[in-house]
């Protein structure tokens, strides 16, 4: 649960209206191991995906994807290592709507599962499939699952460029075979928030109130967590994401952004712990072997580190300069030097390093550190800020 006292948004927000209404939680359905494992060059064995998983669960995760076992032997391994580890989460399967997918799962005993089938006239054309055949197989396999004893979120590919017409017999057929959930697929992420708002309102109206709607948003136009913000304001109670935002293409919705947005400017809770989102972000990267961006939210190095001499003197108040507390996110605080460094930097990095920096030589150190940064083109180390120092205050 967030701590609101460490949330320094303002007022804007909530005199906006912002608040979602008659939302008190949203559940967060995590993709990594599936979804997010679809980036190009990420190779995740059994073991790497028990570590992840273990990571997830800790991190508050709802319900973790543990892969796709048609895939691979090493899905499977994984999906026997992770649901032996007796986590506090649920562990769902992934299948498309084809026998042989349902019935590894059934083998593996998993309990809840997204079963997908390509709905779009596009998709449907691209594999050589009928709109007929491509119901009839939902239909049976939502059946087959749902017979036994499997509890089936019904994954329609492609949601947001479907025939609106079929969409709505396609989710009221999952439904009327067994489906318990929905889930509504931005599968190349080209819905804006208001179309988002729009297909999950519109999805409520087909199937009634009481199945859990679902929103799967890709971030290929860098709306992910909007479009997922918008969707639980139209009813969607549950999102899909990974850790990250990793996935194909551009990615998935990042789910920990998500979750903070949700909770920080909308005023909806999620179960995240987000002082361990650093660690499990951490872990997700190295074992992917990807970088992530310095200036990433939540995760990047660069987020409480300043630089900038104007930002420097105003360091002693978090407030002032951060948006939220470091401590939300368990991320450490620091003043760098470098070109654009100001007094302040010179005194808090000489504080810091316990140098005895007389004020009336701070600005001959700083001229010292500008020049160090300009011709190196970089920052200035604390080894050559002691060095610096040391040859002019001596």
């Amino acid at each position: 649960m967030l701590n609101e006292s460490q949330v320094w948004t303002g007022t804007i927000n909530t005199e906006a209206g912002t608040a979602i209404e008659g939302v008190d939680r949203v559940g967060l359905y995590d993709s990594t191991l599936r979804d997010g494992e679809q980036t190009v060059g990420v190779n995740l064995g059994p073991e790497a995906k028990l570590q992840i998983a273990k990571a997830l669960a800790a991190l508050g995760v709802d319900r973790i994807e543990a892969g796709f076992p048609r895939v691979s032997d090493d899905d499977v391994k994984s999906y026997e290592l992770i649901m032996e580890a007796d986590l506090d989460a649920e562990i769902w399967g992934f299948s498309r709507a084809v026998p042989a997918d349902v019935e590894q799962l059934l083998e593996l005993g998993v309990r809840g599962a997204v079963i997908e089938s390509p709905v779009s006239d596009g998709k449907l054309e691209a594999y050589g499939m009928s709109r007929e055949k491509v119901l009839d197989r939902i239909v049976t396999a939502v059946k087959w699952a749902t017979e036994n004893d499997v509890t089936v979120c019904y994954f329609a590919v492609d949601s947001t460029r479907a025939d609106l017409g079929f969409l709505a017999e396609v989710y009221q057929a999952a439904v009327e075979a067994g489906a318990k959930e929905l889930a509504v697929v931005d599968t190349l992420g080209i819905a804006s928030s208001e179309a988002a708002a729009f297909l999950v309102r519109k999805t409520r109206e087909w199937v009634g109130p009481d199945i859990p709607i679902h929103w799967h948003g890709h971030n290929d136009f860098g709306l992910a967590v909007a479009g997922s913000i918008a969707a639980v304001r139209a009813g969607a109670t549950w999102v899909q994401g990974t850790v990250n935002g990793m996935g194909e293409r551009a990615g998935n919705a990042n789910l920990p952004e998500f979750a903070l947005a949700l909770e920080a400017l909308y005023g909806v809770a999620t179960n995240m712990r987000f002082d361990k989102i650093q660690e499990v972000a951490e872990l997700v990267r190295r074992v992917s072997g990807y970088d992530l961006e310095p200036y990433k939210p939540l995760t990047g190095h660069n987020l409480f580190v300043r630089e900038s001499g104007a930002v420097a003197a105003q360091f002693h108040d978090p407030q002032a300069v951060e948006p939220y507390s470091s401590e939300v996110v368990g991320a450490p605080r620091g003043i760098v030097l470098g070109k654009k460094s100001g007094l302040a930097s010179i005194e808090i990095k000489g504080r810091e390093l316990g140098l005895d920096i007389p004020e009336d030589r701070r600005a001959d150190v700083l001229a010292a550190v500008k020049d160090l940064s300009v011709s190196k083109g970089g920052l200035v180390s604390d080894e050559e800020f002691t060095n610096l120092t040391a040859s002019i205050v001596g």
